[in-house]
């Protein structure tokens, strides 16, 4: 492997210039908001904010879910956080999230209202919530948060990592390139065993595990992220495809993609999310395309 540049670590780091790349106007070394921006509140008890990133409609498949299933308490108020546009350092999404990282929700069944981020914190928030997509017998309830908190942790190798190398820095790296994308074909190959004895990751029930799976891994085995499917071969990940596939079908998936989501086809954007019927009236508002 060729080596791209003599590059040595300074003693001290010092942050003098844009870290480059597609996100390089958001990047900083340091945390809390950048300017005032107080957040908007829907007629619903549940105040999301957020982005159709893959951490974004894991909670978005989830609520749509949970309504599919009859519970009409579970009816959420969905905002739009331009992450490209640095929303999330607003004052208001700060105080919800001090990570600054979408998704963030606040409950305003409560006084005050409860604040939950962390996309696999919100999985488990609703699950509990709602007694749903978290089975009650001890080994698969287990099991399924093993692969919740697995996708948790894998998941910035794949995003983080090959995402950040193979699609947005500003010049293409041989030994980061090489190195992500040999992590992530061997977490593919760990969810492919898994899932050649299992219909769903934590067994025959569908949960919150393979909702945060599936928004990452699913929509990399169908094609849907970063333009990579070619050059980490994902269809030869046979268990993986059908569990993607069998996931994407489900209407409450197709919705919950849908929910602020201001990139790709026009038909596929629904900005925001206040009630059922804006599926059917949505929005057409051009927004710039956002990674």
């Amino acid at each position: 492997m060729s080596q791209d540049n003599d590059y040595t670590p300074p003693a001290v780091w010092t942050w003098e210039k844009a870290s480059g790349g597609q996100f390089a106007s958001i990047n900083r070394p340091i945390a809390g908001p950048t300017h005032d921006q107080s957040l908007p509140v829907g007629k619903h008890p549940f105040q999301l904010y957020s982005m159709a990133t893959p951490n974004g409609v894991k909670v978005t498949v989830m609520f749509e879910e949970l309504l599919a299933l009859g519970h009409t308490n579970a009816e959420y108020d969905a905002w739009l956080i331009k992450i490209g546009d640095g929303d999330q350092f607003g004052s208001g999404f700060v105080e919800v999230n001090p990570n600054s990282k979408i998704p963030a929700l606040m409950d305003h069944r409560a006084n005050p209202p409860i604040r939950v981020f962390e996309s696999g914190s919100i999985l488990l928030y609703l699950a509990e919530t709602f007694d749903e997509f978290l089975p009650h017998e001890p080994a698969t309830r287990t099991e399924t948060l093993n692969w919740l908190f697995w996708q948790m942790g894998s998941g910035p190798f794949l995003g983080g990592g090959f995402g950040h190398f193979y699609a947005y820095a500003p010049e293409k790296l041989e030994y980061p390139i090489d190195r992500f994308a040999m992590e992530v074909k061997r977490q593919l190959d760990v969810l492919d065993r898994r899932l050649a004895e299992n219909r769903y990751m934590a067994g025959d029930e569908y949960t919150i595990a393979d909702m945060a799976n599936w928004a990452w891994y699913g929509q990399l085995a169908l094609g849907r992220l970063y333009d990579a499917g070619e050059f980490l071969q994902v269809q030869n990940y046979e268990h993986v495809q059908r569990w993607a596939k069998q996931i994407d079908a489900r209407p409450a998936v197709q919705r919950g993609r849908m929910v602020n989501r201001s990139f790709g086809e026009a038909e596929e954007q629904l900005h925001e999310r206040h009630d059922a019927s804006d599926f059917e009236h949505k929005t057409q508002d051009k927004l710039e395309p956002q990674s």
